[in-house]
């Protein structure tokens, strides 16, 4: 079998737990943060984990998994 390739994006913007969840940087926060809160800004402060449909498909584009 060939080796299958891995999405360039994904391996920029993803990183695996030990348990095999995804975590992800939260979107919005690049530029025109003037128009968003403080309360918005705040609570997506970090990363968080990205949710169980949403991992289905990142697993897909990152076959042998990131470090």
């Amino acid at each position: 079998m060939p080796k299958l390739k891995t999405k360039s994006g994904v391996k920029k913007r993803f990183k695996f737990t030990a348990s095999g969840k995804v975590k992800h940087g939260v979107a919005g926060k690049r530029h025109r943060l003037i128009s968003h809160n403080s309360k918005y800004i705040r609570s997506n402060r970090g990363t968080t984990v990205l949710s169980d449909a949403d991992t289905a498909h990142v697993r897909l584009w990152a076959p042998y998994g990131l470090k």
